[in-house]
């Protein structure tokens, strides 16, 4: 058996054009994209395949909402009190670096051949088998159970207005309404998404505008706060150690909770199996990534900087008493002390609206991952049949059945059990970014062996392998060292080594089980299947309308989205 049968559901050659253009007009670009990955048209109708239903709006709403979650909101209060100021505006921007650089790769690989689901059939065309089987139920689980703890999130925060209700209606509600936008059409997960996406954006400009009039004076209290609380109680903060030791420390902590926080950035890239024009969809996205990054975290957390110290007594005690939903926000308490009523109920509201939305996008690309482990034969090929509307319903029903987790935040305590959730998320985060980057060189390799030039690409990311190489070394760093505050002497305790180093051994564990298992190989860049699924896209993109804006506010609109 060949390299690319291991893990290729079927392996017809790149040369069937033709015939594959022949279906796509025949049959309708799903049929004729199944029939290219599965091998006939038979197998193709009998599982059916999911439809390229969300439109640009949808890819670049849920490429913008999918950076801004609960860990800009809840968790970043968190870093700020533990290191300062400016160590979590480098963290952040750090970090914002070392992602914008993984998803150049990830947007270079995904234009030239967006599959559903994408990273685990990446990874096993490209690198092993192995690798793909390994990142592929590695993400899965980080999306099931981010699903859990956005959920918990979401739970934590309805306890803003009421903490004596039990948590457990609440929980019920959010599960039902997301289950509702994925299970029917993936338009509406696109529509449910641009929605919310909409409305975090609005918030997040309107906290920085104003933060800006609080910067200047324009609060009630006519108190012009400048740069006063980088001064005291100090622009980085000391943590864990004294000196500058302690600052190092500090800023190091920022990076672990940065990764958190930008879980989801490639969101984008799972969703271009299902995205209209994905050619000039999906650059359009990934190449905004780096505005993303500096509007909503780096420029966030300056604002956030000038509004509330980083000892403020009332954060503190919020993150100390787990206190519900926008009680432990810092953006909440800054508009407490600058004594604006009413805002933070609608903050809060909107806290909710984020949970919610990445409860709802998690549940999506948990099913999408899943699905396509199906396609590598990596999973039961009954998750492959699609509804009539191209849903993958076995796919979504098993995901949201782990969502059921959640009801554990009703005994333990909703702050205790998203903690638990956010650090074990955090390390499977970084294990996919790792592996987007290493399948990413095998891909280089691979068009270089086989004839394709890169300068050809729609999209071809700048400073390769450089690129690469940087941000799988600023990853793998982060993997080593997140828990090092367990190893300060007085500081060990074994449930915080297990959360912050459990997921090393879960997703070696993975790779060496189907390495044995199926005994695979790694796959050279000769023999890389770089093409199968090509054909298909390739003769839809004629068929996707060409978009010419009849004024000046189209044009904008068009550039938005």
């Amino acid at each position: 058996m060949s390299e690319k049968d291991q893990y290729n559901i079927s392996a017809p050659e790149y040369d069937a054009t033709p015939g594959t253009e022949a279906i796509v007009h025949e049959k309708g670009a799903q049929i004729g994209e199944a029939a290219e990955l599965y091998g006939d048209v038979e197998t193709a109708e009998r599982y059916g395949y999911v439809a390229r239903g969300l439109k640009s709006r949808h890819i670049q709403f849920i490429a913008l909402g999918g950076t801004i979650g609960t860990g800009l909101f809840l968790g970043i209060g968190t870093a700020f009190t533990n290191a300062g100021p400016l160590s979590v505006i480098l963290g952040y921007s750090f970090t914002g670096v070392a992602i914008y650089a993984m998803m150049q790769c990830l947007g270079e690989m995904a234009t030239w051949l967006p599959l559903p689901g994408a990273i685990p059939q990446f990874a096993a065309r490209y690198v092993d088998p192995a690798l793909g089987f390994a990142v592929g139920w590695n993400n899965w689980y980080q999306a099931a159970i981010t699903l859990c703890a956005e959920i918990s999130a979401a739970a934590l925060v309805i306890g803003f207005w009421n903490d004596v209700i039990n948590p457990a209606p609440w929980i019920t509600i959010i599960i039902v309404l997301i289950i509702f936008l994925n299970i029917f059409a993936v338009s509406i997960y696109g529509e449910a998404e641009f929605c919310f996406a909409s409305i975090k954006i609005i918030t997040i400009v309107g906290l920085l505008i104003m933060a800006f009039c609080i910067f200047l004076g324009g609060n009630p209290h006519h108190d012009r706060l400048g740069f006063r609380y980088w001064k005291h109680p100090g622009a980085m903060k000391e943590y864990q150690s004294t000196g500058n030791t302690g600052r190092f420390l500090g800023l190091f902590s920022t990076l672990v909770n940065a990764a958190f926080s930008y879980g989801g950035v490639e969101m984008v890239a799972v969703a271009a199996g299902e995205a209209e024009n994905p050619r000039k969809n999906i650059p359009k996205a990934v190449r905004r990534v780096f505005w993303r990054i500096l509007l909503f975290y780096v420029l966030g957390s300056l604002a956030l900087s000038v509004t509330i110290p980083s000892d403020d007594p009332k954060l503190l005690g919020a993150i100390e008493d787990g206190a519900p939903g926008a009680a432990a926000s810092p953006w909440v308490i800054a508009i407490y002390n600058a004594g604006i009523p009413v805002l933070p109920h609608i903050i809060n509201a909107v806290i909710l609206t984020s949970a919610t939305s990445s409860a709802n996008a998690f549940l999506y690309s948990g099913s999408r991952y899943l699905y396509a482990l199906a396609q590598n034969r990596q999973a039961p090929r009954f998750l492959l049949k699609c509804s009539k509307k191209g849903v993958p319903y076995y796919c979504v029903g098993i995901t949201v059945s782990i969502s059921l987790l959640t009801y554990l935040s009703c005994s333990s305590g909703s702050a205790l059990v998203f903690a638990w959730f956010q650090n074990l998320v955090t390390i499977a985060n970084l294990f996919t970014w790792c592996v987007i980057c290493i399948t990413y060189l095998s891909f280089k390799k691979a068009l270089a062996a086989q004839g394709f030039s890169r300068d050809e690409l729609v999209f071809k990311s700048k400073f390769q392998p450089y690129t690469a190489w940087f941000a799988f070394f600023y990853f793998a760093m982060i993997i080593v060292f997140n828990g090092f505050a367990v190893f300060i002497h007085g500081n060990w305790d074994v449930s915080d080594f297990l959360v912050a180093y459990i997921g090393i051994p879960i997703f070696f564990g993975l790779f060496m089980f189907w390495k044995l298992f199926k005994r695979t190989k790694f796959v050279t860049p000769a023999n890389a299947d770089i093409t199968t699924g090509k054909a298909a896209v390739d003769a839809e993109e004629a068929l996707w309308p060409t978009q010419v804006p009849r004024n000046i506010w189209e044009k904008i609109w068009f550039w938005i989205a």
